[in-house]
């Protein structure tokens, strides 16, 4: 009966030592959470850049056929004053 009674009691943590485990757990969650704020703090700088970049390429490409109709433009004129130069 001893022996039965002792593999019974042997299956039982202690407050302590269950606490000790939580403890450890959480210390380890807390560093993960951490590095999650981290990583999402890393996410987001580089989302806001991303979205920057996009916007200026947009702006960019608008100036650029901006651009193009503009030397539309002068190479209409040009070809208009050389026909006239042709006739003259």
């Amino acid at each position: 009966m001893v022996l039965v009674g002792s593999l019974g009691l042997g299956g039982c943590a202690t407050k302590s030592f269950v606490r000790e485990q939580v403890a450890t757990v959480n210390q380890r969650v807390d560093a993960l959470d951490a590095k999650l704020q981290t990583t999402d703090g890393t996410a987001q700088q580089a989302l806001a850049q991303a979205q920057s970049a996009a916007g200026q390429a947009q702006n960019n490409g608008q100036r650029l056929d901006q651009l193009n109709a503009r030397v539309d433009g002068v190479e209409q004129q040009m070809r208009e004053a050389k026909t006239k130069r042709a006739r003259n």
